[in-house]
Parts: C-alpha cells; sequence; structure tokens
C-alpha cells in the first residue's frame, strides 16, 4: 500500500520494563512506515528496568520518551501520549512486540481515504495463554451484549485513531481495555479490520487474573457514566425514591395492624425492614444530589491531568 504524504503521524506505545523489546519495536515500526512523516511518544511508566536508557541510547530524532514520575498504570500512560501526540492520526499499540506494525499502513487507508474516526484490530490466531483469552472473550461478551456495540477485540492495542477523537479521551482505572468503546461514546466511526498477533518476544506479561476484576469494575462505572453521567439524580433519585415509597407502604400496613386489629408489631421484622427502606431510601435520594452538584463542579472546573510527567526527551536529548 502506498504511503499517505504529506502526514504526520504518532505512534503511541507505553512501556513498563521493556528493555529487550523496545529497540526492535523502533526498527519494526520504521521500517513499516517508510515515506510517512510520523513522531514514535514512548511513555515510561516508571519502568524499574533499563528501559528508559536503552530508548535514549537509540539517539533517534524520531523517538520521543515520555518519563512519568510514578507508576500509573497502562491507562494513564496512554492518557499521557495521546494528551502530548501531535498527530493528525495517532496510533496506539503495546510495547512487547505482540503487535505487528507492519499492519499500520491498511488501517490507515481506511481511516483517511474511508474517513474512519477509529480503526482498530481484530487479533487474528493470537498467541496469548488462556489466562489472557477467556476473561478477554468474557468481557468482550459482556460489552456486546450491555452496549450493542458489536466490537469483536476490546483487548487489540494496535489502533488509528483522528486526532480530534483520541484527544477528546479519558482514560483512567483499566479503561485504555474500553478505548473503542469510549470513541464510539463520543460519536466515533468504527472500523474493524484482522491484524497479525505474535507470541511476545521477550520478557514477561504483566496481566494477571486479578486484573479481571479491575476490568468487570471499570465497565460497569463505564456503563453507569454512559448513561448516567449527566443526570445521576435519574438513577439514585429512582431508586430511593421508590425504597421510600415501599418503606412507606410497609409502615401504612403495620399502621393498621396496629391500630386496626390491636396486634403487637414492635417485635417483628418487617416494622424494621419498613423503616431501613425508608432510610436507605432518603440516603439513595440524597447521594443522587450530592453527586448531581459533583456533576456540575466537574463541569464547570478546570479539568486537572491525573498523570504527572518527569522530563520529556527527544532523540535522547531531554527537551
Amino acid at each position: 500500500m502506498q504511503p499517505i504524504t504529506p502526514l504526520l503521524l504518532s505512534v503511541v506505545v507505553p512501556l513498563y520494563n521493556e528493555e529487550d523489546n523496545v529497540a526492535l519495536l523502533t526498527q519494526k515500526i520504521h521500517e513499516s512506515l517508510v515515506g510517512y512523516t510520523y513522531q514514535i511518544i514512548y511513555v515510561d511508566d516508571f519502568s524499574k528496568d533499563n528501559t528508559r536508557k536503552v530508548v535514549k541510547d537509540l539517539n533517534d530524532n524520531k523517538v520521543h520518551l515520555v518519563e512519568l514520575k510514578k507508576n500509573y498504570g497502562q491507562s494513564l500512560a496512554l492518557a499521557a501520549g495521546l494528551d502530548y501526540a501531535e498527530g493528525e492520526y495517532i496510533i496506539t499499540m503495546d510495547g512487547d512486540l505482540q503487535n505487528d506494525s507492519s499492519d499500520i499502513p491498511q488501517m490507515l487507508h481506511f481511516a483517511v481515504n474511508e474517513d474512519y474516526d477509529v480503526v482498530t484490530g481484530i487479533r487474528q490466531k493470537r498467541k496469548d495463554s488462556l489466562v489472557k483469552k477467556i476473561p478477554s472473550k468474557i468481557a468482550n461478551f459482556l460489552v456486546r451484549r450491555v452496549t450493542k456495540l458489536d466490537i469483536k477485540d476490546n483487548g487489540c492495542a494496535l489502533k488509528v485513531f483522528t486526532r480530534d477523537i483520541a484527544k477528546e479521551l479519558n482514560l483512567y482505572g483499566e479503561m485504555h481495555r474500553f478505548i473503542t468503546l469510549l470513541a464510539h461514546l463520543e460519536g466515533a466511526q468504527i472500523k474493524q479490520v484482522p491484524v497479525k498477533h505474535h507470541a511476545r518476544h521477550a520478557g514477561v506479561s504483566k496481566y494477571g487474573l486479578e486484573r479481571v476484576f479491575k476490568v468487570v469494575a471499570d465497565m460497569m462505572l463505564l456503563l453507569f457514566i454512559r448513561k448516567y453521567f449527566q443526570r445521576p439524580i435519574h438513577l439514585f433519585g429512582i431508586f430511593g425514591v421508590l425504597m421510600i415509597i415501599l418503606g412507606i407502604f410497609i409502615n401504612i400496613y403495620l399502621l393498621i395492624v396496629k391500630l386496626g386489629l390491636g396486634e403487637d408489631i414492635g417485635t417483628r421484622p418487617l416494622l424494621m425492614f419498613g423503616m431501613m427502606f425508608i432510610l436507605a431510601g432518603i440516603q439513595l435520594f440524597t447521594i443522587g444530589i450530592v453527586m448531581e452538584l459533583l456533576i456540575r463542579t466537574y463541569y464547570e472546573s478546570q479539568q486537572k491531568r491525573p498523570y504527572r510527567i518527569k522530563k520529556v526527551s527527544v532523540g535522547g536529548q531531554t527537551s
């Protein structure tokens, strides 16, 4: 496929302990993007090995190294790279050489010539263990069923974004795994294409079973944000009012039993449930009001980035 020039691309790659992969990854990106105008943005998420030194020793003017002050996790590392990126089109990929940079030109073709906002990969013959495959399949299934967005592989890191969509993404927690869904919520037109997938070249995976629970929790939060972020009172308020009404009906029934039939209600569990429903309903309704005020503050206040950059180097030289 013929290169699209002139076109400034930003390739954003979060790194954490990838000293044995980064030099070869850089070489492969250069080979895949011959004829393009581009920058490679490595975001070091406070690696404990020599990743930063290896990147600087490349002495490559196309390579930008963004060093974070501490380990923030992949989502915020990716967010830092997206904020720093200058390209008209922004490409994201992992730093472990499992993504194949030779797929980038065909993905760019769809983004540029067919006017897609996001082009995301579907990993073919995935070279991962069952510990990664099974939770990924479950998450993909849940996202499709709950959101009705037919994305076959939410976990594929190789993606191409238009600049405006990439800059609007707010990543935190494990949200990088739902980045395509976030883009969809911003109104992005999405294209899925098959891409190659390789076994890890060196190092060890940072993925463990404990992250499954974080991913599920973040997906629930994302679904809440999708439906109720601008109107949380509609969720908490409705449940609160329903619980108050239920509690009132229970207490009216008990009042009738007490006054009309003369029965003792002081030891009945139903009395406790009635009071609990009323109190819980008031609390939920109050939470809804407080969240409404917080949302107003969120929109009216100045946004601050949730990460801190230690320094930035270009071609091995601190800028």
